[in-house]
């Protein structure tokens, strides 16, 4: 099945809360990607007020100045800090 992302709201900060087609759902903060990324399509990104004025397109989260994130990326960052989350609380 191709990844895709459904719909997507922000949730403060550099926190997306993402639904995708397979109907996972989780909170996805990019925070220390975008402080560590370099290439120059991301870095408005690190603007809060730029950050949230996102939308859902071409089954993604994306920006108007073309920056997006594979679907699959982010499914994986999910993923990841959801296994993190419950590792601390044991």
């Amino acid at each position: 099945m191709l990844l895709e992302v459904i719909s997507a709201k922000y949730d403060g900060m550099y926190r997306i809360d993402l639904s995708f087609n397979d109907g996972y759902q989780a909170i996805v903060d990019l925070e220390n990607i975008l402080l560590n990324e370099r290439r120059s399509v991301f870095q408005p990104l690190r603007n809060q007020e730029y950050f949230k004025r996102f939308s859902v397109k071409l089954n993604t989260v994306c920006w108007d100045n073309e920056a997006d994130f594979a679907p699959e990326f982010l499914y994986e960052i999910a993923k990841n800090s959801r296994n993190l989350d419950a590792g601390a609380s044991t």
